[in-house]
């Protein structure tokens, strides 16, 4: 097989999960309505939840049958009529590419099927995802729309305002922003000055502040904001809690600066919205008044997940143009795709773009599930993984390309400058680390608590339990999670892999165990303890992932599955 056959044949590898879905019939099965503890949770603990990552999730024939219908046509819209180089120059999606874009009906992806969207399930709308993300400017319009825009109707809305709002965006009609971040507050999202004042006859509230950054903040006629209110807690107390609004730009009241001038995805419509004394009827509000911040944070994780398909999708159309240019660029009367040094490059870009796809699969399986799982944590590793792969994959493809990489005339320096933001927005990947550990670590602590007191107090059973659990440690004990063997949940031919996992998980949890023991409370603050404690977690993750997906693809004698398993290496 030549060079270039195999870098192809690789990317294949990476975008085999729809092709294992066409072929196989035996349905996942769903857990009860019960609210699990997570799986990413109980790794803190040093265990494995096989039923909630094993087998693969997979989709239903007839919820395949009704992707395929959408695949086809977007793909085509894509290909042959959006023109990426121009909207980056003009700074500017035209108006005829964002009509047809909802005449194929992504303004309303996720939005029930009785208010006018499409209803898809977070496995098909992260499959139209990677579609999408050809154009990155259109994905973050997209995104900024539906994953988080109207995404608080969808999560916490009465059937009311869902009936009222939810038809109109789903067409496309009206467009939707997210409000949140501010000139003096971006990460610190609790710290914003925005205030809603309720009115003496309790039927509207008056809201005024400004908000920075906001894409699609000179398209949208819906705004989901959040604002500070005063809320008699149940202390009879009066407290500033925020509460989530849903704005109309015909309020009145309402106004946006001019559009910024960025560095990438310079096409999204990205600027500063200002709410000067805006009348917001009181029914308006979403959620619970003073229970705003919750339903930013469960907005916020609800749009993260499907991170890693619309950078998958992004990755394996880099690797399919830099493959075709290594395969015909000749140095030293070879070409490219001959040397040892870009033969890895593409090797890492395949295996990345594989092990985010296999996360965000993975994670949007359990996210399908009954019962409002928890999945903050699996969303925001899929996030950080994804972003900081992409940045890496698309420097290392103009590392390729060398000079061509680097001029306008082509697209790569571009997918350069619309990837770096991708580490930034929905959460900077430093908080969104500190998240991961911090919310494990909390996890592990209330299940972990008395038996670190008593190792506090000296208690001489509980000593002497941890000295003996740690002598067998430090002597190689055999770790057996149930992932091999005759009744495990992997494919023999990955049983040393899996096998891997087991030990790595088992030894991370008992090194949760001391760092609750040895900080404390005070864990919070050793940053540089709570990035490795997250990156490690990351890591555990994708494995699990990996393995899951290279299994069900071995055990389903899928195209392709050999170099699936050279992923998981």
């Amino acid at each position: 097989m030549s060079c270039c056959g195999l870098f192809l044949r690789r990317a294949a590898a990476a975008s085999s999960c729809w092709a294992v879905v066409a072929t196989t019939a035996i349905p996942r099965r769903l857990s009860s309505s019960q609210t699990s503890r997570g799986f990413a949770k109980e790794l803190f603990l040093g265990k494995i939840e096989k039923k909630e990552v094993f087998p693969f999730p997979e989709v239903s024939q007839d919820e395949l049958n009704e992707i395929n219908q959408f695949v086809g046509p977007i793909q085509k819209f894509f290909t042959e009529e959006v023109d990426s180089r121009k909207i980056d120059q003009e700074g500017k999606i035209p108006k005829e590419t964002l009509e047809k874009l909802k005449s194929l009906g992504l303004f309303g992806m996720q939005v029930p099927e009785e208010h006018g969207g499409l209803g898809l399930s977070n496995t098909m709308y992260a499959r139209l995802g990677e579609l999408v993300s050809l154009d990155a400017s259109i994905a973050v319009t997209l995104a900024a729309h539906q994953a988080i825009g109207l995404k608080g109707l969808i999560l916490v809305g009465t059937e009311e305002q869902k009936a009222k709002y939810l038809p109109k965006l789903a067409s496309g009609e009206h467009i939707a922003a997210f409000c949140l971040t501010e000139p003096a507050s971006g990460s610190d999202a609790a710290s914003i000055q925005a205030r809603a004042v309720l009115s003496e006859d309790k039927k509207y509230y008056i809201l005024n502040g400004s908000k920075i950054w906001i894409t699609n903040g000179g398209l949208a006629n819906i705004f989901t904001v959040f604002a500070k209110t005063k809320v008699v807690d149940s202390d009879i107390s009066v407290k500033d809690k925020i509460t989530a609004f849903i704005v109309e730009r015909d309020f009145g009241g309402v106004s946006n600066g001019k559009p910024e001038d960025k560095l990438g995805i310079r096409g999204s419509n990205t600027c500063e919205v200002h709410f000067e004394n805006t009348r917001v009827p009181a029914e308006n509000v979403l959620g619970e008044v003073g229970g705003g911040f919750k339903v930013a944070m469960n907005i916020l994780t609800s749009g993260r997940f499907s991170m890693g398909s619309s950078v998958a999708g992004m990755l394996k159309k880099l690797i399919e143009m830099t493959a075709e240019y290594a395969c015909t660029r000749k140095q030293f009367n070879r070409n490219l795709s001959e040397f040892g040094l870009i033969q890895e490059k593409f090797a890492l870009m395949a295996q990345k773009a594989y092990v985010m796809e296999s996360m965000t699969y993975l994670t949007a399986g359990m996210l399908d599930q009954p019962g409002f799982p928890d999945c903050s944590i699996e969303a925001a590793m899929v996030k950080v993984f994804s972003s900081e792969g992409a940045w890496q994959c698309v420097s290392e493809a103009l590392q390729i390309l060398g000079g061509t990489g680097y001029m306008k005339g082509h697209p790569y320096e571009r997918m350069l400058r619309d990837t770096r933001i991708l580490l930034i927005f929905e959460g900077t990947n430093e908080i969104l680390r500190m998240y991961i550990a911090l919310t494990g670590l909390q996890h592990a602590g209330r299940i972990l608590t008395a038996r670190i007191n008593e190792l506090k107090r000296g208690n001489v059973t509980t000593v002497l339990e941890t000295i003996s659990r740690r002598l067998r440690d430090s002597l190689g004990r055999t770790v057996d999670l149930g992932l091999t063997g005759n009744l495990g949940a992997v494919h023999p031919s990955v049983a040393d892999s899996a096998r891997k996992l087991e030990e790595n998980v088992y030894y991370f949890g008992r090194t949760v165990e001391t760092l609750l023991l040895r900080f404390g409370k005070t864990i919070v603050e050793e940053q540089m303890v709570l990035k490795r404690v997250a990156n490690i977690l990351i890591n555990l993750y994708g494995m699990t992932a990996v393995l899951s997906r290279a299994s069900r693809s071995m055990r389903a004698g899928l195209p392709n599955h050999d170099h699936e398993i050279l992923q998981k290496i």
